[in-house]
């Protein structure tokens, strides 16, 4: 199989010091600790960015504040919180914040403490801006996203921010939008259901560059912790990718590609200050072509709309589990559906910053896969599912 292929391409480091921002975070980020109990006020930073989306052109949206808050209870009209606004409010299209692109929402001094509560303020839509928040499916005309009604107070997110005095806590809201924008049946409507992760903005991460020919709206590459997705980008239209911000570990890289085989690549390490590369600077990753079989079915939930997610999961051999989909069911029929390759995965371990991972076919685990829905805090899981290619497979998950 031909999984790498010569050639032509800007090199990683360059992009990589080109698109990253900011200073290591921990805790309370960039400045390098100091005492969050003794007082004094620290500089909250704030910027926005975002994973690929499936299946749209762009999802925008506008941001009026950021309001933070050292409890994790706090109501909307109660004291203490801290804001960043944005003066004027800002619309911004999430699927132009992938390969490490950041869009800085401001900064804000408070005082020092750990921050438990974060709240993202978007603008309504209205007579005067009916497209303050929308999305613009593949092939289709832009179309408004029903935000949630509680966002007049906003979105609320749990966190873990310290700000320590006289330090700078630099974070970054990742913003999927893939997970975030749910299909309301036949209607033409889309609904914004978030899913943010606030995370410490790092110049840490991997970089590479993909086959140009492959389809760059709908190729994803991922680092993944146990089948979790970490951080996801889709390449740019050269094949370049930056995953980054992305914490020290060590991860499982995954490329997808519609009719493509997946590429696995084990024990990818992420080290502090740094930008790991796979391949070299010649080389290129390129899926062979596989045939397709589909995963359906339908999530049902006791409340209207359903609000579900279906992720679609392969265990390799000797593992570790991996995730090839993971979206929204439709809120009205609840309906979901995965295409994924029944080629067996080509899977290969970290060769070292110049060396070539050698990718070898994960033939048991062919056309194997699991389905996991997620509504609420329960989950149910179906599986070992075997795909053929053309076929499809259903499958209904209740929850009470």
């Amino acid at each position: 199989m031909n999984t790498f292929k010569t050639g032509r391409r800007a090199a990683a480091a360059a992009l990589a010091g080109l698109l990253a921002l900011g200073l290591a975070a921990c805790g309370g980020g960039g400045g390098g600790g100091g005492d969050t109990a003794s007082g004094g006020t620290g500089t909250l930073r704030l910027a926005m960015t975002d994973a690929p989306a499936c299946g749209f052109d762009t999802v925008n949206v506008t941001v009026e504040k950021v309001r933070v808050h050292q409890s994790s209870t706090a109501a909307d009209a109660d004291g203490g919180w801290s804001e960043v606004v944005l003066n004027p409010a800002r619309r911004m299209d999430l699927l132009s914040l992938t390969n490490g692109v950041l869009s800085e929402l401001g900064q804000v001094a408070l005082p020092a403490g750990r921050y438990t509560q974060l709240r993202l303020v978007l603008a309504d839509n209205s007579n005067a801006n009916p497209l303050a928040n929308s999305v613009k499916p593949t092939g289709e005309a832009e179309t408004a996203l029903t935000t949630p009604s509680a966002q007049q107070s906003g979105l609320k997110m749990p966190v873990q921010i310290d700000v320590a005095a006289n330090q700078l806590a630099d974070f970054v809201l990742d913003f999927d939008a893939c997970k975030s924008v749910v299909s309301a049946g036949n209607s033409g409507k889309y609904l914004l259901k978030p899913v943010i992760s606030v995370i410490p903005r790092l110049v840490s991460g991997v970089s590479g560059r993909v086959d140009a020919s492959l389809p760059m709206g709908s190729t994803m590459v991922s680092l993944q912790d146990g089948g979790v997705t970490v951080r996801a980008t889709a390449p740019d239209a050269a094949g370049n990718f930056l995953l980054q911000p992305v914490p020290v570990g060590t991860y499982t890289f995954v490329m997808t590609a519609p009719g493509r085989t997946t590429l696995v690549v084990r024990g990818v390490p992420v080290t502090s200050g740094s930008v790991s590369t796979l391949g070299t600077s010649t080389l290129v990753l390129a899926p062979a072509a596989s045939p397709v079989g589909t995963l359906a079915g339908t999530v049902t939930t006791a409340s209207s709309p359903v609000d579900a997610l279906t992720r679609a999961l392969q265990s390799l051999s000797g593992g570790p589990v991996i995730e090839l989909a993971a979206r929204p069911v439709d809120s009205v029929a609840g309906t979901f559906r995965h295409e994924l390759p029944t080629a067996a995965p080509q899977v290969a371990n970290w060769a070292g910053l110049a060396g070539v991972p050698v990718f070898a076919a994960d033939t048991t685990v062919a056309g194997q896969y699991s389905l996991q829905a997620v509504a609420g805090t329960a989950a149910r899981q179906a599986g070992p599912l075997t795909l053929a290619p053309g076929a499809t497979v259903t499958t209904t998950f209740v929850f009470p």
